[in-house]
């Protein structure tokens, strides 16, 4: 008799161990699903350059990881390289420099020069010399949440000079910063943007 007890007390202990560990995974699953939902939104994500118009700093094929957080605590700065969706393109994203900041005015002339507030930029990341100015041959006065973008390779890049299809980037749409190349494994390491 007390056989089939301590049986009967056993078969409800090893129920309980199985909703236990069943319970167990399921925490442990949600817990790995949110974690990686907040780090995909809030920290970073990865992203592959698809184009010429970052080269030479970026190349078709790169893989690279965008972190979100340092615009959370801060402004975006003067030739970051940022990662943003174009008008009317929610789910596309570009990858470009910033050139012109909130306030600024900016201008390009026939001869390829940038001018911020009349004054000529000095920036060496072009990868040659701009042959149409585009949309920022007449100057450009950015918004207070307002940014001018250019791609390095100035002759072949859909960028701010484009104002029907990108124009001046607001603030609010900037999805975060180029951080680390991942891929190709010769060119692994963290991005210049100064």
């Amino acid at each position: 008799m007390s056989e089939s007890k301590n049986t009967a007390k056993d078969g409800a202990e090893d129920k309980l161990d199985i909703k236990k560990e069943i319970m167990s995974w399921i925490f442990y699953i949600l817990f790995v699903v949110v974690l990686t939902y907040l780090i995909i939104h809030f920290v970073g994500q990865r992203t592959v350059v698809d184009g010429r118009s970052m080269e030479n700093t970026l190349h078709d094929g790169d893989n690279l990881i965008v972190e979100k957080l340092s615009y959370r605590f801060g402004d975006p700065k003067r030739f970051d390289i940022i990662v943003f969706p174009p008008k009317g393109s929610p789910k596309e994203h570009y990858i470009k420099r910033i050139i012109g900041l909130p306030g600024e005015t900016v201008q390009i002339d026939d001869d390829g020069n940038i001018f911020i507030d009349g004054e000529l930029l000095e920036e060496n990341y072009g990868k040659e010399t701009i042959l149409n100015p585009g949309g920022a041959a007449d100057p450009i006065t950015l918004g207070d949440d307002e940014y001018f973008v250019l791609g390095d390779n100035r002759n072949n890049s859909r960028d701010s000079r484009d104002r029907e299809h990108v124009g001046n980037i607001k603030r609010k749409d900037i999805t975060g910063r180029a951080w680390v190349r991942i891929w190709p494994l010769s060119d692994i390491g963290f991005l210049k943007h100064q």
